[in-house]
This record gives structure tokens, C-alpha cells and sequence, in this order.
């Protein structure tokens, strides 16, 4: 590792790489813990966003509950290192999540 400090992307704001040059690096880590997960969910919304402007799905799966649209996503949560499976859709501007159960680590 260099002793150098790393140079920051030039799409970064001059204010945000001045507010992160002066964090500690535990909350460097939890910032970038949140952009991250942050990344992530604004992925997941995209995704969702542009499979709900697709067709409506006419077939609904065998393990679709009642209360869970057609349209739903199967999405992977990981919650204190254990990683489960939940339905996600869209209803207008919120994500709805419903817990379908865990992954099996054996798949």
C-alpha cells in the first residue's frame, strides 16, 4: 500500500472529498458501508421501476402468496450475516417487501 493518499474520482464533489479527508476511518468505513448498501437499493428500485414499466406478467408462480402482486421481484436481504429471501414490488413511489424466507446455502 502506497503512503500516498488515494486520489478521489473526479466526479466527487470538492466538499464531500474535504468532509471525508477529515473522518476518522471507523466512520470511513461505516460511510462506505452506506454508500454501498445505498448503491444497492437504488439499483434494486431501477430495476424494479423498469420491470414494472415492462408487460404485466399473466401467469402468477406456484409460491406466489395471495397478497403479493404478479409483478413482484424475488430479492435477497442480508441481516446480521444471514441472507434471506423477500418478494419486492413496486406501489407508486415506495418499494414493498414481503419476507418469503431464508436462502438455502446449499443453492
Amino acid at each position: 500500500m502506497s503512503d500516498e493518499p488515494p486520489t478521489p474520482p473526479a466526479e466527487l464533489p470538492t466538499a464531500v472529498v474535504n468532509t471525508l479527508n477529515g473522518y476518522s476511518p471507523d466512520r470511513l468505513r461505516h460511510v462506505a458501508r452506506y454508500a454501498e448498501e445505498l448503491a444497492e437499493h437504488k439499483a434494486r428500485e431501477a430495476r424494479l421501476e423498469e420491470e414494472s414499466a415492462g408487460e404485466e406478467i399473466d401467469e402468477r408462480p406456484d409460491d406466489l402468496p395471495d397478497d403479493v402482486p404478479s409483478k413482484a421481484t424475488i430479492t435477497i436481504k442480508e441481516i446480521n450475516d444471514n441472507r434471506y429471501y423477500y418478494w419486492q414490488w413496486r406501489e407508486g413511489d415506495t418499494v414493498t417487501s414481503k419476507y418469503k424466507g431464508p436462502v438455502d446455502p446449499d443453492d
